[in-house]
């Protein structure tokens, strides 16, 4: 593939918001398959399976951020596909009987129910290791291919994800119930972390400026976890495509626990609005991004 950026011919055009989280998804999805396209056995098709199916949110805003600093979709595909390769694996494991014991994930059933839990287990170890495979492709430059490389390794380590997540399970034992500050801090690790780091995959790859951009990811990773929190409380599990109302009979503090409904929805349209601002520098090139932002707090599953 290509590892260059050329004219705008050849890039990405915009179009909606839909139409582009569609294509990303399928973007994405590929460039996994073709990365596995030589392996069999078990492993290798819980990973596949694993990685079916998702909305590919972050896998667009890759794609949309790489687009907006005119870097090409070929190059910016190897990212897309290694963010979704780490979500994937964060799912598997998280799913687990020693985490959050779930049955059934995308509507589908959970790796574990479906093959074992060592498969499971090994599914998701080489998902993680894919992912950093792919990631290493990524970029124009040697030094915007260390940094894509530096801050995947953050954002899905100790400081970022498995922090989170580690922070989050501690508080299910804790003598002390979580704060608003203390699960506003664990989310920006569990579910944050990788949502911003998408959203600044574009002008990573690009040797651009990141301010705006991670404005834009901090606030719309904090307001799709508060949106989660609210879908635990009023989604359909076929809808949704995993248990709800777990977090609430488990007397879990969410944000919808902590400020009440009605309050968490008015702080997510609080953090959209924020996320939307922080676009201005880019003016109309960036409106699909200001349509994913409003898309995060209307969504169903």
């Amino acid at each position: 593939m290509a590892d260059t950026v050329t004219g705008h011919d050849a890039l990405i055009k915009p179009a909606n918001f839909a139409s582009m989280l569609s294509s990303s998804a399928v973007h994405a999805h590929q460039e996994t398959l073709t990365a596995l396209q030589d392996q069999n056995g078990a492993i290798a098709d819980a990973m596949r399976y694993a990685v079916q199916g998702g909305k590919g949110f972050r896998a667009f805003l890759v794609m949309e951020t790489a687009r907006l600093h005119d870097v090409h979709p070929d190059v910016a595909g190897y990212a897309a596909s290694a963010i979704e390769c780490l979500h994937a694996y964060s799912l598997i494991h998280d799913d687990m009987p020693c985490m959050d014991d779930d049955d059934m994930r995308r509507g589908q059933p959970t790796v574990h129910r479906k093959w074992n839990e060592a498969t499971a287990v090994l599914a998701g170890d080489a998902l993680q290791a894919l992912a950093f495979a792919q990631v290493a492709q990524a970029g124009q430059t040697d030094s915007a291919k260390l940094s894509m490389i530096q801050s995947f390794a953050d954002a899905a380590g100790i400081a970022g994800m498995v922090g989170g997540q580690a922070r989050d399970m501690a508080a299910e034992t804790a003598d002390q119930p979580l704060t608003l500050d203390d699960i506003t801090r664990l989310q920006a690790g569990k579910t944050g972390a990788l949502i911003t780091w998408s959203a600044l995959a574009g002008p990573r790859m690009a040797c651009a400026p990141l301010d705006a951009l991670r404005r834009y990811g901090d606030a719309i990773g904090l307001a799709f976890q508060i949106a989660d929190d609210i879908l635990d409380v009023e989604g359909n599990a076929d809808t949704v495509g995993k248990a709800v109302r777990k977090d609430m009979q488990a007397g879990k503090a969410t944000f919808v626990s902590l400020l009440g409904l009605d309050a968490a929805k008015s702080r997510a349209r609080e953090l959209v609005q924020d996320a939307c601002d922080a676009l201005i520098v880019y003016g109309a090139k960036a409106n699909v991004l200001q349509e994913a932002a409003h898309f995060i707090i209307s969504r169903d599953k």
